[in-house]
C-alpha cells in the first residue's frame, strides 16, 4: 500500500528508480562492511576457516550440490515452498490488485492495502509456526496444516468472487498467515542432510522458492492473455472473470501439489541427521 500511494503521487518510475539507488546504497554496505569469516570483523569465529582457491571452492560447491540431491527430502522440500509463495507473490505482487478493483470494484489503493495485509499475515505466520514445530518437535504435521489451509484460501478466494467484503479480507489474512508455513522448508531441509550441507541445501531450497512466483507470475498472464475477450480500460487490458480462473487455475495446481508432496516427506523431528544417515521418504 505505501508503494502505491508514493507511485500516485510521484508516478511510478521516480519510485522505482529511488529503490534502486537504495538498493545499490545497500549493496556497497555489505560490500563495505561484511566479511566471510567473522573474525575479520572482531568476533569470534564459529567454525574453522577453510581458505581455498576460487577452482577449489566451484568445485567443491558442485559437489555439494550433487550430494545434497541424494536425500529425497531435499527435492520435495525444493518444490513445495515454491507454490506457497508462488502463490502469495503472484497474488500480492502482481495479479491479485487488478483482480479485487474489477470484481470487488474498491480502488486500487483499498486493493493494494488488502494485498500489503496478505503479506503482513505471511510476516506474522513464519515465527508462528516455526515456534510450534520447534515446541512440538515436528516438521511435518504443521506443514501440512499450512499447506492445507493455504490451498483452501485461495480456492475459496479465487473461485468465490462475490464474497462479503469482510470475509473477504479474513480470508486473505488467513490465506496469508497459513502461506507462512514454507519457513519451515529451510529447518526441514537442514535436518535433512549432514550438517557439513547446511549451506548447500539452504541455498538449493532458496532457488526453489524464488522459482514459484518467478514461474507463476508470467504463467497466470500468459492464461489470462490467451482468455482475454478485447475489453480495455485508458489503454489497460481488463480481464473477465473467466479469464482469472483459468490463470489462477495454475496457483491452486501448484498449492495442491505442494500439499500432496508434503505427504511424501519424512518427519525428522527437529533432529540434524548424522553425517553417514540418509532421510528417505516415510513409509
Amino acid at each position: 500500500m505505501p508503494l502505491r500511494l508514493f507511485i500516485d503521487l510521484y508516478g511510478w518510475r521516480p519510485v522505482m528508480l529511488f529503490s534502486a539507488a537504495v538498493t545499490f546504497l545497500l549493496s556497497i554496505a555489505i560490500w563495505a562492511l561484511v566479511r566471510d569469516d567473522p573474525q575479520d570483523r572482531g568476533y569470534a569465529r564459529f567454525t574453522v576457516a577453510a581458505r581455498s582457491s576460487e577452482g577449489v571452492l566451484v568445485k567443491k560447491i558442485l559437489m555439494d550440490i550433487v550430494e545434497v540431491l541424494r536425500y529425497p527430502n531435499v527435492w520435495l522440500l525444493f518444490v513445495i515452498p515454491g507454490g506457497i509463495v508462488g502463490c502469495a507473490l503472484t497474488f500480492a505482487g502482481l495479479w491479485g490488485v487488478p483482480f479485487l478493483t474489477t470484481h470487488y470494484h474498491i480502488s486500487t489503493t483499498e486493493a493494494a492495502a488488502i494485498a500489503s495485509t496478505l503479506l503482513v499475515a505471511w510476516a506474522v505466520g513464519g515465527p508462528v509456526f516455526g515456534a510450534l514445530s520447534d515446541r512440538f518437535c515436528r516438521r511435518k504435521l504443521p506443514y501440512l496444516v499450512g499447506c492445507a489451509a493455504t490451498a483452501a484460501g485461495w480456492g475459496l478466494l479465487l473461485f468465490f468472487p462475490d464474497l462479503p467484503f469482510p470475509l473477504l479480507v479474513a480470508l486473505v489474512i488467513l490465506t496469508g498467515f497459513a502461506s507462512g508455513c514454507m519457513i519451515l522448508s529451510f529447518a526441514y531441509a537442514k535436518e535433512s542432510v549432514p550438517p557439513q550441507l547446511a549451506g548447500t541445501v539452504s541455498g538449493l531450497v532458496n532457488t526453489g522458492v524464488i522459482l514459484g512466483p518467478t514461474l507463476l507470475q508470467p504463467g497466470v498472464g500468459w492464461l489470462l492473455d490467451r482468455h482475454w475477450q478485447g475489453e480495455m480500460a485508458e489503454g489497460v487490458r481488463i480481464y473477465g472473470l473467466g479469464a482469472y480462473r483459468s490463470g489462477f487455475a495454475l496457483m491452486i495446481a501448484w498449492a495442491v501439489l505442494a500439499l500432496i508432496l508434503v505427504v511424501f516427506t519424512r518427519e525428522t523431528e527437529c533432529r540434524q541427521v548424522s553425517t553417514h544417515q540418509t532421510v528417505g521418504f516415510r513409509r
